[in-house]
């Protein structure tokens, strides 16, 4: 089968016309270059792309399994072969590779989906399952069925979509991937296993990623706790993964931390009455905490387990969560029943109150909680200067990124110059050159000590001097 650049085919064999492709169905394991599979003449004239695809076929008939290889070119560059295997990474690549690039004409010159061969009645006989329309799911279930009343492609009364209406926090991400699947709801299904989650005692079941895919827009995806825990892609997992206390979503590649989490689902069992939730709850907690070198992981799990151990004791449930006041073993048995005083500020205004005042002594103090408090804080200022750190950074590397291709092509030019010197002929040519030449080496070299300046940075941008800051890397210092 021959395709001409435009996508269009020449000949008539049986494949899917979509956005002017013609898409014929490859066998699992399959390979090419090209349209319509992959991109042509992109970047630059020449340079080709490849595909592949994997075994896994979706129930729409297309391939969950799609790999993407840049030219060869860049792979060279790389001094190693790579490929993409999910929509989101390529264009992660194209943007940080080819800034200003319009993404959106870069995804319509090829067809990200590929359509798989299946038989059907002899080997020869190639046909191609489409997924049903929403339309015609609710066409087959009923306008009684929860996908035609509701509106939950997998038929969950409870999905979060349904419960919170369209008040959610943050716009979530396109997928063509899982979220294609008729009967996957993003909104109410776990990624790893497609089954329902449970929103009773607060979800703590599962975990929702929430962490932002681009310009405000989050990934949505969630997983059962449980299976990401069987799958090492939560709690604290070591190798490649390194996860501490964090889960991983296999959608989006992004992390989130679980010790705040947990915190929510350890206060959220005060308010249970059921001693099975409970100990379920605090179960999970325990898992996802276990072997954590975080400070409040560690703490937290302390209580926890503690909790855990009370749980098996005592008679009412109530009393799991009662703890002696840190006033009372102070003040060697003092009470603060009937004293309403919690802070510090309270005892300096008493008159004549001593260093050994029942009102200091007697305060809301817990050593538990506010221990827990003071690490959670601490956690929050890390990961705040954390990400201080990592803006700092991605300024930083696309400065120096430009700065080191505005010599390239200064270079470039260098060199084209020469060559148009070293083939005049005439002497006004030849001095005109030659100055042109001079120019442009003094030129590179203002912009190589530029350079020079520019990687100072390497020792921080806090050792970093001020004028640097301002002129190179755009910070307005005062």
């Amino acid at each position: 089968m021959e395709i001409d650049n435009h996508g269009e085919s020449n000949g008539n064999t049986g494949g899917v016309k979509k956005n002017q492709f013609h898409l014929y169905p490859v066998a699992a394991g399959d390979s090419g270059e090209g349209l319509p599979y992959a991109p042509v003449d992109w970047p630059f004239p020449g340079d080709t792309w490849s595909w592949k695809v994997g075994q896994r076929i979706a129930n729409h008939g297309h391939f969950l399994d799609r790999y993407l290889y840049p030219p060869l070119r860049f792979q060279k560059a790389k001094r190693a072969s790579f490929s993409f295997k999910s929509k989101l990474s390529v264009e992660q690549y194209v943007r940080a590779t080819f800034p200003g690039a319009d993404v959106e004409a870069f995804f319509s010159s090829f067809s990200w989906k590929v359509p798989a061969k299946k038989f059907s009645g002899t080997e020869e006989e190639l046909t191609i399952v489409e997924m049903p329309s929403e339309e015609e799911i609710v066409e087959d279930l009923g306008s009684d069925s929860p996908i035609g009343s509701l509106a939950c492609k997998a038929g969950n009364k409870k999905c979060r979509s349904l419960v919170e209406a369209s008040n959610f926090p943050s716009e979530a991400m396109a997928c063509d991937v899982c979220c294609s699947e008729p009967g996957f709801c993003r909104d109410c299904c776990c990624i790893l296993c497609c089954k329902t989650t449970n929103s009773a005692y607060g979800g703590f079941s599962f975990i929702r990623c929430e962490a932002i895919i681009s310009n405000g827009i989050i990934c949505g995806h969630m997983a059962h706790i449980e299976c990401a825990l069987r799958s090492y892609m939560a709690g604290t997992v070591g190798g490649s993964i390194g996860l501490d206390a964090q889960y991983y979503c296999r959608r989006c590649d992004k992390r989130t931390e679980l010790v705040s989490h947990v915190t929510k689902l350890f206060r959220s069992c005060e308010s249970i009455d059921s001693r099975d939730a409970v100990e379920k709850i605090l179960s999970v907690g325990a898992c996802v905490l276990r072997g954590s070198q975080k400070t409040s992981a560690k703490g937290l799990l302390r209580r926890i387990e503690f909790a855990m151990s009370k749980l098996k004791s005592v008679t009412q449930l109530g009393d799991i969560w009662k703890t002696e006041d840190v006033s009372a073993v102070t003040a060697g048995g003092l009470s603060n029943h009937g004293n309403d005083v919690s802070d510090v500020k309270n005892y300096h205004e008493t008159p004549g109150s001593g260093t050994g005042s029942p009102q200091i002594l007697s305060g809301n103090f817990n050593l538990e909680i506010d221990s827990l408090k003071l690490e959670e804080e601490i956690d929050q200022v890390l990961r705040a200067l954390r990400k201080a750190q990592q803006t700092e950074y991605k300024i930083a590397e696309e400065r120096l990124l430009g700065q080191k291709n505005c010599l390239l092509n200064l270079y470039q030019q260098l060199d084209e110059e020469r060559s148009e010197l070293s083939m005049a002929t005439s002497s006004d040519d030849q001095d005109a050159l030659l100055e042109a030449v001079l120019k442009r080496v003094d030129q590179i070299k203002r912009e190589i000590v530029k350079l020079r300046d520019m990687e100072v940075v390497a020792k921080g941008f806090g050792k970093t001097s001020k004028d640097i800051l301002d002129q190179h890397f755009g910070f307005e210092t005062e």
